[in-house]
This record gives structure tokens, sequence and C-alpha cells, in this order.
């Protein structure tokens, strides 16, 4: 039995859900009035997807109108229409006579029984929309509408949010709020904007702000009830809960805040990789810049960055990595919206990878909302994910094969661009992923369905990848997807992956979203750069055919190579030649953690020894016009973008991160 909030119900009635035998659960419309007997009114009946534990934990109404939205104990979502006439729904005898009997000995079972027997006149209605078994089998412990979103709590330690589309229910993204808190409640939404995580951690009731991300009261309760409650002012809090029979009462007053957050922090631990995702345009506000972030403490986050109040503003956090998070990668529009702009604001998927052997992919929309406190807001959506444990379950004869190392990482990202072309006429995108197994993985992505998979794969390295890029060849006989891939070896090797991708591409067509993994073959050319790993690496294309390609390594030294990509005319074979290539030893007095391709003669480079230098390239030298020093500690990665200045100057930018985050 449990209340459910209706929106627009009159302040004396309210709406009663009751689950029964055979999975048959009841709404009632129940009015009470002060020294008179409850009015009951069945108005419909609902029958439950069949399991072990077949009833309800919890309820709500949509604010959408005629939908109840149910949670059971198999932790399941059920969605039913309830839009009845008033004429179908079953009162009790003395609300259908119009009068209100006064209050008696047995009065009670009176009306229950009148309404009860007549239910049979109201039709048994299945749910229009499951999500079966979201929160696990411990059960969903609560259903809450706010802002336009439906979010569900369960046992599994996590909280959902999700949306209707098309009168379906449809999961946008789950919020883990922090380790050990397995038993999630209920949320509460505060009036100045910060979502409260009521639950059970361990031995103790926990309220966690999500806002600040701690604790803000612990209440030590023996850990685990299933009846209790919860209030709180700005004075005061109070927590009732039933212990062995007893009912407990905790109360305390107020402690007052003896700490003040000075700087509030982006993440836990050290910083691993950024990206920026462009600029929105806020009304009243200056331009803000939108970048993100993950890092070691299993987090990505989207945060903006304003020149003007050179402050960080985090927008949202994304915390469904089990490790840490390692690589990022962003596909955007193409064409006219190529800086991911849409009329609605930024736009674009977002690819996050790290330890475990675990990807997650979103979609993500921000745009400017100048009554946020943050001037913009991120709307995100998880659409895919994928473990190489999970893939190998459902690998046929798998005793037959050697296991892949659970503690495999992708240490490196890239879009695989031109994938829907003409030539290539798919609706998927492609993922190459530099792994710490030695492989270098492609996966696919088809976004209507959700479907992450592996579609090809090499051993060739037989080491570490470090860094993987992969470019688009467009010349007269067609077009090539190129791949270059470098390992800890110091060794950078270029593929042609053109045919594994084609050969991929009709194979998920034809079997319909699963495949076995192809190979990936062997590389066209390889390079050895470098006396070791190579921990940066940066393409630029170049006229005629040609593409500068520039590494850096941990020994300090930088090395740039100029490729040419022919094909033959005779067997149409991609052909790659080394025109020119030049070594700066010494370059960096530490590892060259940060490497980017300005223009077609500067050279970009950043260090952990935090100097960042600028190179002027030629066929056969590589001389240093500038360094600035920066501020971040062991520099992870650099990322950067130019604008152009209202003269018509090209200005240039980064962002570096590490043991911080800074913008240059």
């Amino acid at each position: 039995v449990s209340w459910a909030p209706r929106p627009g119900q009159p302040p004396d009635a309210t709406a009663l859900v009751i689950s029964g035998p055979d999975g048959e659960m009841l709404w009632m419309d129940v009015v009470h009035r002060s020294g008179q007997a409850p009015g009951v009114r069945l108005m419909g009946r609902y029958l439950l997807p069949p399991c072990k534990q077949r009833w309800h934990t919890c309820a709500t109404f949509l604010s959408q109108g005629g939908l109840l939205l149910c949670g059971d104990r198999r932790g399941s979502l059920l969605l039913f229409h309830c839009g009845s006439s008033p004429g179908r729904a079953v009162e009790s005898t003395s609300t259908a006579r119009g009068g209100i009997e006064p209050v008696h000995e047995g009065s009670g079972s009176k009306w229950e029984l009148s309404c009860l027997l007549h239910k049979r006149h109201l039709p048994l209605e299945a749910p229009s929309s499951v999500l079966f078994g979201l929160h696990g089998k411990t059960g969903v412990t609560s259903v809450t509408c706010h802002g336009g979103y439906i979010y569900s709590t369960g046992r599994d330690g996590v909280y959902r949010q999700l949306h209707l589309q098309a009168q379906q229910l449809e999961v946008l993204r789950k919020h883990r709020p922090c380790k050990g808190l397995q038993w999630i409640e209920e949320l509460r939404f505060t009036m100045d904007g910060d979502l409260l995580v009521l639950g059970f951690h361990a031995d103790n009731f926990v309220v966690w702000s999500s806002r600040t991300g701690e604790n803000l009261h612990c209440i030590p309760c023996g850990g685990g009830h299933r009846s209790w409650s919860y209030w709180s002012n700005s004075s005061a809090e109070a927590f009732a809960f039933i212990k062995c029979g007893d009912v407990m009462l905790y109360h305390c007053e107020a402690k007052p805040h003896e700490q003040q957050v000075l700087l509030a922090s982006l993440h836990g631990r050290e910083i691993t990789c950024v990206r920026r995702l462009g600029t929105v345009e806020v009304p009243g506000h200056s331009t803000v810049n939108v970048f993100i972030t993950g890092s070691e403490d299993t987090t990505v986050c989207i945060l903006m960055l304003s020149e003007h109040s050179q402050t960080a503003m985090p927008l949202t956090w994304l915390s469904d990595h089990i490790s840490s998070v390692r690589a990022l990668a962003l596909a955007l529009p193409a064409g006219p919206a190529a800086e991911g702009f849409s009329n609605e604001g930024l736009s674009a998927l977002l690819f996050s990878a790290g330890g475990r052997a675990q990807i997650e992919c979103y979609r993500l929309l921000c745009a400017g909302n100048p009554a946020s406190k943050s001037a913009a807001t991120c709307h995100v959506v998880h659409v895919a994910s994928h473990r190489l444990d999970e893939h190998w379950e459902r690998k046929k004869n798998r005793h037959k094969l050697v296991k892949m190392d659970p503690e495999t990482r992708y240490m490196s990202l890239s879009i695989i661009p031109g994938t829907s072309t003409k030539q290539l006429p798919t609706s998927w995108k492609f993922l190459a992923t530099a792994c710490s197994d030695g492989s270098v993985r492609v996966f696919g992505l088809l976004e209507a369905a959700r479907k992450l998979l592996l579609v090809a794969e090499s051993f060739h390295h037989q080491r570490c990848v470090l860094k993987v890029e992969a470019f688009l060849y467009t010349g007269a006989g067609g077009e090539r997807h190129l791949l270059c891939s470098a390992a800890t070896d110091g060794s950078i090797a270029f593929w042609d992956i053109t045919g594994p991708i084609a050969d991929a591409a009709d194979a998920l067509h034809q079997a319909e979203g699963e495949m076995q993994p192809l190979a990936l073959g062997s590389p066209l050319l390889t390079v050895m750069a470098h006396s070791c790993g190579v921990n940066s690496l940066h393409l630029h294309e170049m006229p005629e055919g040609q593409y500068l390609v520039a590494s850096g390594s941990d020994d300090g030294s930088i090395h740039i190579c100029l490729l040419e990509v022919t094909l033959d005319e005779a067997t149409a074979e991609t052909c790659l030649r080394i025109l020119a290539r030049v070594t700066r030893p010494c370059a960096h007095a530490a590892h060259v953690t940060g490497i980017r391709l300005l223009q077609h003669n500067l050279l970009l480079s950043a260090s952990v020894d935090q100097r960042l230098t600028l190179w002027h390239w030629t066929p056969g030298r590589l001389d240093a016009l500038s360094t600035t020093f920066f501020h971040v500690p062991d520099l992870a990665e650099l990322d950067c973008w130019e604008v152009a200045e209202a003269s018509g100057e090209l200005r240039y930018y980064c962002v570096l991160c590490g043991q911080g985050l800074e913008m240059l």
C-alpha cells in the first residue's frame, strides 16, 4: 500500500495504490474530512508483470496527464494509462448515495467491501511501457517528477533520470551519489537548487548533497529501515524509524557551518584528459567556453570557463565509470555545424574511456540559460556503453580462447571521420582506441539503437599502445580511412582501415547489429620515431595528399615527419611515403605530454617541466620561437583551438590539465 502524489488533486483527496494477489494493483481516490468517514472511489485496475515478488513499491502520477508511474519489487519501472472517465469509476456505497456517514466502529469495512465487490466493472489494464529490472533485483524505492524529468531510486546504489518519449519511458542517464551508498531511498529537491539524496550507508542514515558532494547529515540508526521518516528545516532536523517494534526518534538542532568553501574543486584527483566542446552565447553575458575533463576519480566533468570572470563553473558530472577516465573524444556535427552549433546550442557525441576496458557514450546539448547561476545548462543523454569482459561472456567457444586481461585500459580515443559518405552510406559512427594490452581496436556506434560494438582489432604492436589518431584522405581515386598508432617502444604505425570499416558496415547491416570482430590487418608503414614511449601525437593536413605528423616522447624529444599518401593507379592500393623528418632531442627537460600542430609550420608543445613552447618547422629544421611557463604540475594533456579576431587575425588558445586546469 502506498500513497501517490497526483497533480491538481483537491486538498481533501488522496490517491491510494494497493497491490493484491496475482499482480493486481488498484488505484483508489480517498476523500477525507474531519469527523466523517472517508469516501473511497475505485478509479482503476492494473496488472503487474509476472515475477517472483509481484507487488509495487512506489507510485506517482505524471504531470503529462493520464499516466501513472510505478516501481515494483523486481526493480522495474511501469507506466500505465489511467485516463478513465468518471463514469467508469466505482464508488463506495456511502458516497454513491450522495452523503457522508459519520465515523463509527465497523464503518470502514462496509465501504471497503462495497468498493471492492464492484471492481470487476473496471477493465484490468496492462502497462504501456516497461523498463524491466532497471534497478536490479532489490527493487525500486521511489519515483518522483521534477523540472519535466522523472527520477527513480533503488537499492542498487544509483538514481536515474528519465523522460517520456512518444509515451514511452526512456532513460537519459544514471547517477552514483557516493561510494558505499548502496541503499538509496528518496530524492528531495531544495528551493536553492540542491538535490538531496536520502539513504542508508552501512548502519547510518545519510543525507547527501549532490551540489557540494558531501554528507550533510549522518545519523547512526542501525541502517536498512523500511519504515522511516525524515524532516528538516534551517534550524532543526528529525528522523523517525521503527526498530524491533519500537518507534525511535532522533532530533537535533542545526549546527552552524564552521567551514566555508573558497574555491570548489572540479575533481578529487588528477585530471587526465581535457577537450573543448565550443562556445555558448548567453544574452547579457560574455561568451563562455565549455570544456570536458576526465579524471582519476572516475568522473567526467562538463564545465564552463569564462575569460571575463576567470572562474570555472561545473555544469554537470558523469559518474558511470568504475575506474579512472583516461581519454575523451568528441564527434561534432559535420557541414555548417562543424563547430558543434545548432539552433538550440552546442550538440555533440562524447566518448569517454579508461580503466577496466570501459567505454561510455553520451549525447550532449549545451545552451545558454541566463536564469541559471552558471549562465548555461547541459542536457546529457546516455547513449551506450561497452566493456570487454561483458563482450567476452557473449563469445562462442570462449573456452578455447585466452581471456582478455580484465585490467586492460583504453589509453587514447579518436573518431574515424568520413564514415557517412556516398562511398560508405551508413548511419554507424566508428571509434578507434589504443589499448594497454597491445591492441588497436575499432568500435561501431549506432546511436538510434543505442549499440556500441567491437568491429575490428589488431595486436600488431605487442606492447601498450599509447596514442591513436584517425584521418581521412580524399583524392582523385576516392577516399581512404587512415590511422596512425604509437606505442611504448617509440614506434608510430600507419594503417589503411578502409577495407575493415566497409566490411564492418556491411556485416552490421546484414547481421542487424551483431557481428564477430574482424581482423584489422597490418600497418602499411612503421616509423621508429623515439627511443621510448610516445606520450603525445597530432596530425595536420597539408595540400596534395600530404600530412604533417608530430609526436612527443618520454625522453623529452619531439619528432616530426611529412607523410605523403597516394593511390596506385593499377591496383588502387594505398601507398605511404615519408618525404621528410626531423627530430629534436631534449626539446623539453621531461616527458612531452601535449603537442599540437597549429599551422603547416607552427607547432606547440607542453611538458611535465611546465614549459609551453612554440616551434617553427621547415623541412629538416625545428626552431624554438618562444617559451611560456604554466602553473599546472604533472601535465597530462593539451588541447588547442583558434579564434578569428575582428581584425581578421587568428588568435590561438590552449587548455592544459594535470594537477589542475589552466587556459592560456
